[in-house]
């Protein structure tokens, strides 16, 4: 295993992607491998699939898992477009049994993602608050002080004119509702402003597969705070994923 090297696997909805990563640059260092999630994605069902991913490439050494659930150490708390299994599961036990026991880091999908822009990407280099936000079938979140990252926030949920935000502004609720990118903007306003009131970002990344086109409504946001579109896209989480796992691997 060289030593500027690292591997990532980021668990979703549909897909778990997987590779190599350069862990000084932050780019994959070969193609990545993508199996569709397991239907249905149960804890044994998924760490099957991660082995497969992981494989695919003969890597022997530390593997990053980013998962959409919160995490504490190791253990999943919350299960989001994942089956409930997950649940007050070890989730680095399960995942290290059956990858023949080796060192694993789980982390949130969200905060995977964020580590990696904050490291590599469109907060490189910023410091105070910076948070980033992933906007897809819900609304992810992750928060950083200073280039820290405070684990686990949930920002996607917060109460938004009675509803929770995610229910009113992800990137699925305008295709499902064929909104115009203006409409659609104006509810993301109206969410950033209520998060701005509450921790006061110095920038907001936002990310997901709606920030390639950032500059169809990223323009129209009416807030306060400088909003910028992340770099790395879908490869973040995996990025993100091998960075903490070598991070876990280093402690």
């Amino acid at each position: 295993m060289s030593d500027a090297r690292g591997f990532g696997v980021d668990v979703g909805g549909s897909g778990i992607k997987g590779s190599v990563v350069d862990v000084g640059t932050g780019h994959l260092a070969q193609v990545r491998v993508r199996l569709p999630t397991p239907v249905p994605s149960t804890p044994p069902a998924v760490a099957e699939a991660v082995a497969e991913v992981v494989a695919r490439f003969g890597w022997d050494g530390p593997v990053g898992v980013a998962l959409p659930c919160v995490v504490k150490d190791g253990t999943t708390l919350t299960a989001a477009n994942i089956d409930h299994g997950w649940l007050q599961t070890d989730a680095r036990a399960v995942l290290s049994g059956r990858l023949g026991g080796r060192e694993i880091a789980v982390l949130n999908d969200a905060d995977a993602a964020g580590l990696a822009e904050v490291r590599f990407g469109a907060g490189r280099g910023h410091h105070g608050v910076v948070v980033l936000l992933t906007f897809g079938t819900g609304i992810g979140s992750a928060l950083f002080l200073d280039g820290e990252l405070v684990p686990n926030t949930e920002l996607g949920h917060l109460e938004v004119d009675g509803h929770d935000a995610e229910t009113r502004a992800a990137a699925s609720v305008k295709e499902e509702h064929h909104m115009s990118w203006e409409k659609w903007a104006n509810r993301v306003s109206r969410y950033i402003r209520v998060l701005e009131d509450l921790v006061w970002p110095d920038m907001v990344v936002v990310g997901g597969g709606v920030s390639r086109r950032a500059e169809r409504w990223v323009p129209l946001l009416e807030v306060r705070t400088r909003v910028v579109a992340a770099t790395l896209h879908n490869d973040a989480g995996i990025v993100g994923a091998a960075l903490a796992a070598r991070e876990r691997l280093a402690r």
